[in-house]
């Protein structure tokens, strides 16, 4: 029977080469649906470039209520052709990001169990609400911090920003939130690989919200407290959530090991007893 299911394996392994012909195959897919999400952008460049810029624009007007001047604007030749392919690109990416990570799913789960490959659907689906989570608070706080950071402005001084410093910063405030809301995520997952266990993790409580606080004071873009408690207070709930869900699949994990036999204790060669009962 070894033999037979050594053979079984064999012959559904699959080899390199196509394996190769598969990932060339995924990756022309999502080029492709990149490049389309490109062409969507470019097309759209006006309306996302207007919902790009909106928080600064916000800054800007309370800026001038104070007497303060406050302009965004491209200091190079090439820069406006530039921007545009920036906005395209990034516009590309999250369009398409559906079908790239379908591809990527695809490729990887046959190398995973059914359970592995249930798991692995589970956390995609709550990834991607997390993930624009984050993105939301990130695109609500930032007018805030702009408000904050462009009140240094020293009076007879007017502040000229470049587009693409402001995009760099747009795009660094909203992936970090992004991720910082993920993070809860994936101390589930590490729980679920058997790696962290809900009791120790219960046990790092004053490390975690250390951490957390220190997190959110580094990313967020003024680390006033305001803004600080905006992205700390989220993702301390949601911590919290996943503490509690490590804790039940723990005690779930436990039971099922109470009930079911426990052969660790036999030798290789050792036959395992029978169940008179089943």
């Amino acid at each position: 029977m070894a033999l037979k299911e050594r053979g079984a394996q064999a012959t559904t392994a699959m080899p390199l080469t196509e394996h190769l012909r598969e990932l060339r195959s995924r990756l022309v897919k999502s080029g492709i649906a990149i490049a389309l999400g490109m062409v969507l952008g470019w097309v759209y460049y006006a309306e996302l470039f207007a919902w790009l810029s909106a928080p600064f624009m916000g800054a800007v007007e309370d800026a001038r209520e104070q007497g303060r001047e406050v302009t965004l604007a491209l200091t190079g030749v090439a820069d406006p052709f530039v921007l545009q392919m920036q906005v395209a690109a990034v516009a590309g990416l999250v369009l398409s990001a559906p079908v790239w990570l379908y591809q990527l799913w695809r490729f990887v789960t046959p190398g995973l169990h059914g359970h592995e490959r249930r798991w692995a659907l589970g956390f995609v689906a709550v990834a991607a609400p997390l993930f624009f989570g984050g993105v939301f608070l990130a695109y609500t706080v930032l007018p805030l911090g702009l408000e904050v950071l462009l009140g240094f402005t020293p009076e007879n001084v007017e502040n000229i920003v470049s587009v693409d410093r402001y995009l760099s910063f747009f795009l660094r405030t909203v992936i970090v939130f992004g991720v910082g809301f993920l993070v809860p995520l994936l101390l589930v997952l590490l729980n679920f690989a058997g790696v962290l266990t809900g009791k120790r993790l219960i046990s790092w409580w004053r490390w975690i919200i250390v951490c957390i606080i220190l997190f959110s004071a580094i990313a967020t873009p003024t680390g006033d407290p305001i803004n600080l408690l905006l992205l700390a207070g989220p993702i301390l709930i949601l911590v919290a959530i996943a503490v509690g869900i490590c804790v039940l699949n723990d005690r779930r994990r436990a039971r099922r090991a109470r009930s079911e036999p426990d052969y660790s204790e036999l030798d290789d060669d050792e036959t395992s007893p029978l169940d008179d009962q089943a």
